[in-house]
């Protein structure tokens, strides 16, 4: 019997560990590469430039990999459920195989073709490999329903046997078996198109700051790998201003098109941990951000509403505000608040922000400062992101509005001392924002606090050149914190905060629990707090160390907040971390984290 397969390339944009491709390959007399693209789509779509040249570059990168093995890529236009049953006749296709796509839309559309090829006689194959884990398993091993806390998630992952180990790359011995037939009109009608062809204008488009393709994701893998240090002592970076420009070794657009396989990246990261320290397990820690990818992979499998609040079982109904200038002032960065500016700004032009700078606009759009749906702020991450997707990208906005997975609402992200802690000199700040870049860097974060000389100084007046601030920051976050403590108050069947009824806020006095310890980390400005018979010494926590904490102990801790009594300003909030009375060797694991002092009763 004849093969004639097609292989139908979605994500997963790479030669490497391509178990879909490789079935498309077995026994087969000749094998053609599709990617199916819709010129209307591209139109009508909420992606932004930078996001398709990403796309049409890796496609190109695809294509010269398929030609090297006697092959091409065809990219043929259209929509899938119009243009299969053409290409099936055309050419007596007998196999058809793609990579599994989780997600309910990809899985709709996917059934459809199933069922489509059925009828015409044609057999599918369906691999995993855009993922680590069978996200079925784990929603099975969850009595039916995705874990909603990444703790639920790991404890389930660490139930599960190690990820399928890569396939490896396609080689031209494999692809020798099989023909692909090549018309004379092959690039007149499957070349893969131009920017232009899809409608956008590129005069005066900016050079790409990351390149797309499976060549480019292999050669930012290598260099990734050699901080060898890194890997083998493993510490979580700290933040600064180089962390926040794009890295060479960056790799998250690459494993959002599937040219790095997610396999072998942990893979690799894996082995190389354990050469490095003698054969020792590495911790789940050291896959943090492909186990986040998971997780929201996890949570939105199931739930064709994951992406909006309507509809969706698991998201906070809040009552947002509906601000259209508002949110246009934060989506092209004209906040009057240079940290958040500076962040949107380099979204806007490279496609990429650090993930805490996404934290802090995240925060400052929803439950921080302007109390905007993070529904419109996806939207935006959507169009402008290069790694924007749909699982992971709606569930950090839910997670970051504090609209599901539980999120400390009483924690904000202040618009000016995140960014001055990060980056003390305000370099970002210039780099993106030139018109401050005169700035000396006591006022870079707070033009609006300079004097009038200094402003003239620096050629920029706020107000005429550069937007004051839009919204009153110490106000706002207070405001909010108190409409999302009256939300979460209204839930009868939220337990994360024992129905909110014993959050200290500011003005309240901390009591401590019976048969505590208080813990107590890093140095910012001390507050005095008594419960009427002992008193208690607390510390504002700076963001890193008490996410460090928590991610070592968090099965330990109960947390409560206040905001800092001395400017009232959210980013001092206190973190308290209430534990029961062990002794300080217990708590030797902590050790490398800054712990100022023990306190406790009696």
């Amino acid at each position: 019997m004849v093969v004639n397969s097609v292989h139908w390339f979605r994500k997963g944009l790479r030669l490497h560990d391509n178990p879909a491709l490789q079935e498309a390959l077995n026994s087969a007399d000749t094998v053609r590469c599709v990617y199916i693209l819709d010129p209307w789509f591209a139109g009508s779509a909420n992606v932004g430039i930078n996001r398709w040249r990403f796309l049409l570059e890796s496609l190109e990168d695809l294509d010269s990999s398929l030609r090297k093995l006697d092959s091409r890529l065809f990219v043929v236009r259209g929509q899938p459920a119009n243009v299969f049953p053409s290409l099936f006749k055309e050419w007596n296709v007998t196999r058809l195989t793609f990579e599994y796509d989780s997600e309910p839309y990809g899985k709709e559309r996917d059934g459809a073709i199933i069922k489509m090829a059925e009828e015409f006689g044609v057999e599918t194959i369906v691999r995993n490999s855009h993922t680590l884990y069978n996200l079925d398993r784990i929603v099975e091993m969850n009595n039916g329903s995705p874990p909603l806390t990444f703790k639920r998630f790991q404890a389930l992952v660490n139930r599960l046997e190690l990820p399928m180990k890569p396939l490896p790359t396609i080689t031209q011995e494999q692809m020798g078996s099989c023909r692909t037939k090549i018309a004379d009109n092959h690039d007149e009608h499957y070349s893969v198109p131009s920017l232009e062809e899809l409608g956008f204008k590129t005069q005066g488009l900016d050079p790409a700051v990351w390149k797309g393709g499976e060549s480019e994701a292999l050669e930012r893998l290598n260099k990734h790998l050699d901080r060898k240090a890194w890997v083998a002592s493993f510490e979580r970076a700290r933040i600064n201003m180089c962390s926040l420009i794009a890295s060479p070794t960056g790799l998250s657009p690459y494993l959002r098109f599937g040219c790095l396989s997610c396999r072998v990246f942990y893979y690799n990261l894996r082995e190389l941990y354990m050469k490095l320290r003698k054969n020792c397990s590495p911790p789940l820690s050291l896959f943090g951000q492909l186990l986040w990818r998971e997780f929201f992979y996890a949570a939105g499998t199931n739930n064709p509403n994951f992406d909006r609040m309507e509809g969706n079982p698991i998201c906070v109904q809040i009552p947002w505000d509906h601000n259209p200038e508002a949110l246009a002032k934060w989506a092209e960065g004209s906040t009057g608040f240079p940290w958040i500016d500076a962040i949107m700004t380099q979204l806007r032009q490279e496609g990429w922000i650090h993930h805490l700078a996404r934290h802090a606009v995240a925060c400052f759009l929803t439950r921080g400062d302007l109390w905007i749906s993070w529904e419109s702020g996806m939207r935006v991450f959507e169009e402008l992101l290069l790694d924007a997707d749909w699982s992971v990208n709606a569930g950090s906005w839910m997670w970051l509005s504090c609209s599901a997975f539980f999120q400390q609402f009483f924690h904000c992200y202040c618009p000016v001392g995140f960014g001055r802690r990060t980056d003390p000199s305000g370099d970002y700040i210039r780099r993106y924002i030139p018109k401050l870049k005169d700035y000396p860097n006591r006022y870079i974060y707070e033009p609006w606090r300079a004097p009038e000389s200094v402003q003239k100084a620096a050629n920029c007046i706020v107000g005429v050149d550069y937007p004051k601030p839009m919204i009153n920051h110490a106000e706002g976050s207070r405001l909010n914190i108190e409409r999302m403590k009256q939300v979460y108050q209204q839930l009868s069947h939220y337990r994360g905060l024992n129905n909110g009824s014993n959050l200290p806020l500011m003005g309240h006095r901390l009591m401590a629990p019976s048969s505590t310890i208080l813990l107590v980390i890093s140095l910012r400005a001390a507050m005095l707090g008594s419960d009427g018979q002992s008193e208690w010494f607390l510390l504002p926590t700076t963001h890193s160390s008490c996410h460090e904490l928590h991610d070592c102990h968090d099965d330990l801790l109960s947390r409560a907040a206040v905001v800092c009594p001395f400017c009232h300003l959210t980013d001092h909030v206190v973190e308290v971390l209430w534990l029961p009375r062990y002794s300080k060797s217990t708590l030797s694991p902590l050790q490398g984290i800054d712990i100022c002092m023990y306190a406790g009763q009696g």
